[in-house]
C-alpha cells in the first residue's frame, strides 16, 4: 500500500501549519518522512530554502510522541536529562520553561502535574536549542478541555516568537482555532492547501431577503448573480468572485430593492472537511 501520493506543499516561515486528515490519511507517515525517522522511497523535500540536511536538523524541534520523563523528577531535572540526550539547550531550560509557562512549577515532580502541563513540558523539551522549526503531531490527543486550551494558547504564543509550527490532527476545531494555513490529506492523496482563510472562503454563503422575493430573485438574475434555492424565506448565494455582503446590498438598494435579512454564513472547517474527505471520520 502506497502511503503518500505525490503530496507537494509549502510551509510559510512563521506560520502555524496543520496538517489534517482522518485515520490512516498519511499524516504522521509524513511528518516521519521529513524529520528522517522513516525513509520514503521516491519524491523530496527541503527545509529553510534548501539548507544541509544535517543543519536543518539542529534548527528543528519535533514532538512526534511523548517523551519519557521521569515522574519522580522535576521539570528542570527532566529537562537537563533531555538536553543532554539530544547534545544542545542545556543552558536554555530557564527560557523553555518561561515559554511554556511552567517556571514556577519548575521544582515540582513531573507525577503532580495535570495533563496539559505534561505535554506543556513536552513542547517545552522539543524547544531546546531554540530551533526555528516545531513539528508536532497530534499535541492536544488525550487531553481534557483545560489541556487543549493550555496547549492552544501556547501555540499561539510561539508562532508569535517567530516560530513556526507543524502540527498533525484529526480535531477540526482546533485547527480552525489555531492554525493559519492548513493541508488535507485522505489516503495519501493531498486534496487542498494554503491558508486556512483562502480554503474556507470560497464556500461562504450569503442569506438575503426581502419583502418581495420573486422581485428580489428577478433582480438577482439580472445583475448576473445565481440565487440558489429558497429556503426559510431566504435566498442564498455563493460569496466568490467579489461577491460581498456590501455589494449584493448595494446593488439592490440601487434598484430600489430594500433586503430585510442580509447575513454571511461562513462555512466550518468541519462542513469542509466531510465535503472534502467524502464523510471519512476525523
Amino acid at each position: 500500500m502506497q502511503a503518500l501520493k505525490g503530496v507537494s506543499f509549502d510551509v510559510p516561515e512563521g506560520s502555524v501549519f496543520g496538517i489534517l486528515g482522518p485515520n490512516g490519511s498519511g499524516k504522521t507517515t509524513l511528518l516521519g518522512i521529513v524529520l528522517d525517522v522513516l525513509k520514503a522511497d521516491a519524491g523530496s523535500y527541503s527545509w529553510m530554502e534548501g539548507i544541509a540536511p544535517e543543519a536543518a536538523r539542529q534548527q528543528l524541534g519535533a514532538l512526534l510522541e511523548t517523551p519519557n520523563f521521569y515522574h519522580y523528577l522535576n521539570a528542570d531535572e527532566n529537562l537537563r536529562i533531555n538536553a543532554a540526550i539530544k547534545g544542545r539547550g542545556d543552558s536554555d531550560r530557564d527560557r523553555v520553561l518561561e515559554l511554556v509557562g511552567l517556571s514556577s512549577r519548575r521544582g515540582s515532580k513531573f507525577s503532580t502535574y495535570s495533563l496539559g502541563m505534561k505535554q506543556r513540558l513536552a513542547i517545552g523539551s522539543a524547544l531546546l536549542g531554540r530551533p526555528r522549526v516545531l513539528v508536532l503531531d497530534e499535541p492536544t490527543n488525550g487531553l481534557d478541555p483545560a489541556g487543549i486550551a493550555e496547549i492552544r494558547t501556547l501555540i499561539r504564543g510561539l508562532s508569535a516568537e517567530g516560530i513556526t509550527v507543524i502540527m498533525a490532527s484529526h480535531l477540526l476545531d482546533e485547527v480552525e482555532k489555531v492554525c493559519t494555513h492548513m493541508a488535507i490529506l485522505k489516503r495519501g492523496d493531498l486534496l487542498v492547501t494554503g491558508s486556512v482563510r483562502e480554503v474556507m472562503r470560497s464556500d461562504d454563503e450569503i442569506e438575503i431577503a426581502a419583502a418581495d422575493m420573486n422581485l428580489l430573485r428577478s433582480a438577482l438574475l439580472s445583475m448576473n448573480y445565481q440565487p440558489g434555492e429558497s429556503v426559510e424565506a431566504t435566498i442564498t448565494l455563493t460569496a466568490s468572485n467579489g461577491t460581498t455582503p456590501a455589494s449584493i446590498n448595494e446593488a439592490c438598494a440601487a434598484r430600489g430593492i430594500v433586503l430585510s435579512h442580509l447575513v454571511l454564513k461562513k462555512k466550518s472547517l468541519e462542513r469542509t472537511f466531510m465535503e472534502l474527505t467524502g464523510g471519512d471520520t476525523a
